[in-house]
């Protein structure tokens, strides 16, 4: 431990985002005082520039309202179903810690209740199956958080008056809450990233407090009854996710949700740094979901499909561009490295089964994987499949197109939309040129000249036959022909993480003998076990663990 502490609360929470506050909140609620430690320099985290959709089952009002059948014992049943398989096999449920899913499944209805007691606006509507990913298929769970009057990260305005109370908004969800902790007396510590988690011994005793960076000081935070880690995921940390998955190289630089907020492992290392386990490492690199996505946007280094930056961000100097939003893969042929197509341009990412996926569904029946049709959706595959260098990773990909593809998108393909200073964006007045002219510091071999030529050379044939030979497009449309020539960065994306540190009902969490570290909890992405995409988790585990850490003794 330290010699001296700099700071102190009864709970420390690492990270402000939909398991921080959640946390926070409760904490301070059930009497504790507590302290939030936050990196960047603003509240919000990932979460905040969600689609702020809220897959919150059990029974809620909601549901209740709308004459949805639903408990907490038909969630949990859901969400543990080995029958469940996506179109290309991969089984979404099947891997799931039963104790983890059976204390989110008990959770959600409460957890509801908490963000509209603590100002969240839920869209009065029914619950849909839109963004419910991997949570499961009985019944409509999502929800969506309002965005209101908020002023939106992404443009920094909010959104238009008409429909402030009808647009779902992740701003929504955080910016209630954290109004909700500061009137509780939370204090947030911006711009402090968390540098170790301290024990009693390295590998023993309660876990104490951390040690923190602050503008290059480090200030030592004691936690007089527990740490909780909410720190985020692992999925922009290469190293650590390259463990579960080796081809994801440093090419995939467009973590959705940057550079608002990072998922850099450090809670996940900072706690296996003192004995912690990690846990549920199958659905890192599932093939079902979202993990790993198809870009939305093109020409720009942020290109998640759900999240675009405008030049009103506070972070769009570092974003440096909206991005072309694609309408139709058909104005685009995606090439690698070499200048050569991989796939069929209009292939999709990997698939949720959702409710209403297939009919009848009937929970843990086997009849329930002969009802999917197998139709593998091998797009992300093919992207990371590389170029057969004996080298990981698949490389940039690039969207080829030409001025004609370029006015039937309506794109402007100039900054603020497309990147050129920082090398994804390219355009030149001839295929040849252009090329010549992709040089930047993912593209680790020269494009052949001639290689991209003969490729839309034979892709303009497939445009007269009707037919793509070579990866059977659905009837190819347009020619790449007309000058000025263009290529867009359009690599995958990487979205969310699955799995992270071991934790049990209660949050706690469990070294690699599997005994609880005492004082330590964990909830959201920081935390492995269910395969369950985005706010849900985080909110449920959340508050978990802050009433958890509460209600621990006090120490020192």
């Amino acid at each position: 431990m330290p010699s001296h502490w700099d700071d102190a609360a009864d709970v420390v929470v690492i990270g402000a985002g939909a398991a921080g506050l959640p946390a926070a909140i409760v904490a301070r609620e059930a009497g504790a005082s507590v302290i939030v430690v936050e990196a960047e320099h603003h509240t919000g985290g990932h979460a905040i520039v969600s689609g702020g959709n809220v897959s919150l089952g059990g029974g809620n009002r909601f549901q209740i309202k709308y004459g949805i059948d639903d408990s907490a014992e038909i969630l949990f049943r859901d969400l543990i179903d080995w029958s469940v398989v996506e179109p290309n096999g991969a089984p979404p449920y099947r891997f799931n810690d039963h104790e983890l899913v059976r204390a989110f499944a008990d959770h959600s209805v409460a957890a509801l209740d908490f963000l509209v007691d603590h100002g969240v606006v839920i869209i009065d509507q029914a619950p849909d199956n839109l963004s419910g990913h991997e949570i499961g298929m009985s019944v409509p769970r999502t929800l969506h958080c309002a965005a209101m009057d908020w002023p939106l990260v992404q443009t920094g305005t909010p959104a238009e008056p008409a429909v402030q109370a009808t647009t779902s908004s992740g701003n929504g969800l955080m910016q209630p809450l954290e109004a909700a902790a500061r009137k509780a007396g939370v204090k947030i510590l911006l711009g402090q990233r968390m540098t170790a988690i301290q024990r009693e011994s390295p590998r023993a005793g309660r876990v104490t407090g951390l040690a923190v960076d602050d503008a290059g000081a480090t200030r030592h935070i004691r936690a007089h009854k527990a740490v909780i880690i909410a720190s985020g995921g692992s999925s922009g940390n290469i190293n650590f996710r390259r463990m579960f998955d080796p081809r994801l190289t440093e090419e995939y630089c467009g973590l959705a949700g940057m550079p608002w907020s990072d998922q850099d492992a450090s809670g996940e290392l900072a706690a296996m740094a003192i004995g912690a386990s990690l846990w549920g490492l199958t659905s890192f690199a599932g093939e079902y979901g979202t993990g790993v996505t198809k870009p939305g946007s093109i020409g720009c280094q942020y290109g998640y499909a759900n999240l675009r930056w405008f030049p009103g961000s506070k972070v769009f100097d570092r974003a440096r561009a909206v991005g072309l939003k694609v309408a139709d893969w058909q104005d685009v042929i995606l090439v690698n490295m070499l200048g050569n197509r991989f796939y069929d341009e209009t292939g999709r990412q990997f698939t949720p089964n959702l409710f209403g996926s297939f009919t009848p569904y009937v929970q843990g029946s086997f009849r329930n994987a002969t009802t999917v049709k197998y139709n593998p959706s091998n797009f992300i595959n093919a992207a990371l499949s590389g170029i057969g260098d004996g080298r990981n990773g698949g490389g940039p990909i690039w969207a080829v197109f030409d001025s004609d593809a370029a006015a039937r998108e309506g794109w402007e393909p100039s900054p603020p939309y497309v990147d050129s200073d920082a090398g994804f964006f390219f355009s030149a007045d001839s295929v040849e040129a252009l090329a010549a002219k992709i040089l930047m510091k993912y593209q680790r071999v020269p494009m052949p000249s001639h290689n991209l030529a003969a490729t839309v050379s034979r892709y303009n044939g497939f445009v007269d036959t009707g037919v793509d030979a070579d990866f059977d497009k659905p009837r190819p449309r347009y020619k790449i022909a007309k000058p000025p020539f263009y290529a867009a960065w359009a690599t995958p994306v990487m979205h969310d993480a699955r799995a992270g540190l071991r934790i049990n009902a209660r949050c706690q969490v469990i070294d690699q003998t599997g005994a609880v570290i005492a004082g330590l909890y964990c909830g959201g992405e920081s935390a492995g076990g269910i395969s369950l995409h985005g706010l849900p988790r985080a909110i449920c585990q959340g508050l978990i663990a802050g009433r958890a850490a509460a209600a621990e003794p006090r120490a020192g």
